[in-house]
């Protein structure tokens, strides 16, 4: 029964712990194998050499012999493991010299015995394993074993605790999932078996949070089975404190409260230029809100000619959000104001928290908010933009175009290279919001609120750390099927995690484990921060694709192929032309040009050859997708093909006919005015690069099949 398997293991954890430990031995970690149901190799623990010598014709067989030592954990360094030994006068050898290198080794190690295990068959080495993430908890792994899980790095993670599909897809996860097939002749491995370790490893650390980790490595592979040679349990110095949680509901209504505001207080508002209260003062003002806006400053009467308050708690009827725009020193006292004020929302403009080191500061206004159930977002942040409330709660510059993206920064120069980008590219938002030292409000608490959002079509987030990554994956999960979501994660190199932390008092994950469960929890991951706004300017653009079939039509053989490579390097798949397709592009392009994929108009070619090969790529339904790569000539100038592209799509799309479409223009400085057209009519186009517009359609595909909306994930 499962409660007899969890009291079995739970009193022998004690006992481990009781003993001053926290490395279980090999023996100690059989018993949780059984318990568990892990398969590994029969084995027996030899506390002398004449035990060692019954273990080993008890079975029969060449065995492994092993140190059973609390204090050896790595058996091999110590010379504490001998493979291969058959007959009782190689066992009594190796059991002498296993003993003699163990005491050479660690001469005050406690020496338990030796064990004796039967000696696996050959097979494909893999580690299967869990550990405890610092952002996403108990997460399992899966990986090849031996020398190439270190060298390679050829390894996947998954949230525990996992199911048999999902455990299953984990063997198809990594680069060399074919050798689990079967390659040059050799049968394919137990993949049931193998899934099964996973599976059983992943519902014990889950069954015991303060198991920190677990190696089975190596596990044999075989078409007979998986048979675990050595498991290796650790358990946490501590486990660390739960972190409150809200619901849904909880979350939706204080955020509507945050992004909906009809009463904003500026606490530290004022009437000198060149204070942040001043600035945030002027852009609420100027920016158009129509709710109600109090400055609090106990020195001043009128601000902005407006009543100015001595305390928030002066502030007349209910406020929704309070903005501070005050040194972090007297950020606690107003806070203690706002919290019996009753304010749900404390925006915290103030830098000199923990980002600085000031770790008591940050938790003393932690404590403060949760005392109050106020919801502090900051500190350290510019502010944020809610566009369609007419909202700049923020002391950088106003930004009031109106869209369907929702942005989010970590950081403040982040945050600005935002701002500068929609700007320049006329990218309408529906928010911009700071995060900063996220000592309360991040990204899951965004991302529920976006989800939900009817003003916003897209959400892409710069973090460099997420508090809880389980939260933000349970947030993706629901927000993906309606909407895609973009990441650039910051910190994916050694040092950039460094400069991560260093940057917002907060510790970035592991990259590898966070690219795949950000990648399980359908997030699309930009690779730069150019990315991540092209992506999220481009998706809404781009209808979504009804299935895998590309078709490249160019009048440049070279960016053709060029075109070819950023398809297949974006996950794409390349339509194979069927004859009779081919015979219809043929009809259209001259008899030196090329017909396939992609389809070669060449560049001499009039507009309308151009307009007919478009016409037949979205007329014809085995096409799902439009690559076009247009080169500048005068025969075909670049807005004359800007105008036919948007002109053809527009019509096919008043009559129902919706399929992605991006094109590649090169040429003189006119194709930027012709990118910009097309863009501004749903053709997402780039000068002077084949693979920007490939990229963007490759997220449009991850994010269609994320949601659900094409067959298969690739």
């Amino acid at each position: 029964m499962a409660e007899d398997r969890v009291l079995k293991v739970r009193t022998l954890l004690d006992a481990v712990r009781a003993s001053g430990r926290t490395a279980l031995t090999a023996p100690e970690g059989k018993v949780i194998a059984d318990a568990y149901g892990i398969a590994v190799p029969g084995e027996d623990l030899a506390t002398d050499i004449e035990e060692a010598v019954a273990a080993a014709a008890r079975f029969g067989r060449p065995v492994v012999m092993k140190i059973v030592s609390p204090d050896i954990l790595h058996k091999t360094d110590a010379g504490g493991v001998i493979v291969g030994v058959e007959g009782a006068a190689d066992v009594r050898a190796a059991f002498r010299s296993i003993v003699e290198n163990a005491r050479a080794y660690a001469p005050q190690a406690r020496i338990e015995g030796v064990q004796v295990q039967e000696l696996l068959p050959k097979g494909q080495e893999v580690i299967v394993g869990a550990v405890t993430d610092p952002t996403f908890g108990k997460v399992v792994a899966f990986g090849l074993g031996g020398v190439l899980v270190e060298v390679l790095k050829d390894i996947t993670f998954r949230l525990a605790p996992v199911d048999a599909d999902e455990a299953l897809s984990m063997l198809d996860s990594i680069r060399a999932a074919e050798i689990l097939r079967g390659v040059r002749g050799a049968r394919a491995v137990d993949r049931w078996a193998l899934a099964e370790q996973i599976r059983r490893v992943s519902e014990l650390v889950t069954d015991f949070p303060d198991i920190a980790e677990v190696d089975l490595n190596p596990v044999i592979a075989t078409p007979e089975g998986a048979l675990a040679a050595d498991i290796r349990v650790i358990l946490a110095e501590s486990v660390p404190a739960a972190r409150p949680t809200y619901t849904r509901e909880q979350i939706l209504t204080t955020m509507r409260r945050l992004m909906e505001p009809r009463s904003v207080a500026v606490i530290g508002a004022s009437n000198e230029q060149g204070k942040i209260g001043n600035s945030v003062m002027r852009n609420l003002i100027d920016g158009g809100f129509s709710g109600e806006i109090h400055p609090v400053n106990p020195k001043a009467d009128d601000i902005l000619g407006r009543k100015a308050y001595k305390s928030v708690t002066d502030v007349p009827g209910e406020v929704d959000v309070a903005v501070f725009a005050i040194p972090a020193k007297f950020v606690a006292t107003a806070l203690e104001e706002v919290g019996r004020k009753g304010i749900p929302n404390a925006v915290l403009i103030p830098s000199g928290f923990a980002e600085t080191g000031e770790d008591e500061l940050q938790a003393e206004i932690v404590a403060i908010g949760r005392r109050y159930g106020v919801r502090l977002l900051g500190p350290n942040i510019y502010g944020y933009y809610s566009t369609w409330q007419d909202l700049c709660a923020t002391f950088c510059t106003p930004y009031d175009v109106k869209g369907g993206v929702a942005l989010t920064s970590q950081s403040g120069g982040i945050g600005m290279a935002i701002l500068g980008f929609a700007r320049t590219t006329k990218t309408g938002v529906s928010a911009i919001v700071g995060l900063g030292n996220k000592s309360d409000l991040d990204e899951d608490d965004l991302l529920t609120w976006f989800g939900e959002d009817p003003h916003t079509q897209c959400i892409a987030m710069h973090l460099e750390d997420l508090k809880d990554g389980r939260a933000f994956v349970d947030a993706a999960r629901a927000t993906v099927p309606k909407k895609p979501v973009v990441v650039l994660k910051a910190g994916r190199t050694a040092a950039g995690a460094k400069a991560a932390g260093s940057h917002t008092g907060a510790l970035a994950g592991d990259d590898a484990v966070y690219d795949d469960i950000l990648r399980q929890a359908g997030v699309i991951r930009a690779p730069g921060l150019n990315e991540m706004l092209e992506y999220a300017r481009a998706l809404p653009v781009l209808p979504t694709p009804q299935g895998d079939n590309v078709v490249i039509i160019t009048g440049a053989g070279g960016s053709g192929v060029l075109l070819s490579d950023a398809v297949m390097d974006n996950g794409l798949t390349l339509m194979e032309i069927p004859d009779d397709l081919d015979a219809a592009f043929r009809a259209f392009i001259p008899p030196f040009g090329a017909a396939g994929n992609p389809v070669d108009i060449t560049g001499g070619e009039p507009p309308s050859t151009y307009e007919a090969t478009i016409r037949l790529g979205l007329e014809d339904p085995r096409i799902h997708a439009l690559v076009l790569g247009y080169w500048h000539t005068i025969v075909t100038p670049p807005m004359v093909f800007a105008e036919l592209t948007a002109r053809v799509v527009a019509e096919f799309r008043e009559r129902g006919i919706e399929k992605p479409v991006v094109a590649s223009l090169a040429g003189d400085v006119e194709v930027e005015e012709a990118c910009q057209y097309l863009y501004e009519r749903g053709v997402v186009a780039y000068p002077y690069t084949t693979e920007q517009p490939v990229a963007v359609l490759g997220a449009k595909y991850r994010w269609a099949r994320a949601a659900g909306l094409l067959g298969g994930d690739r």
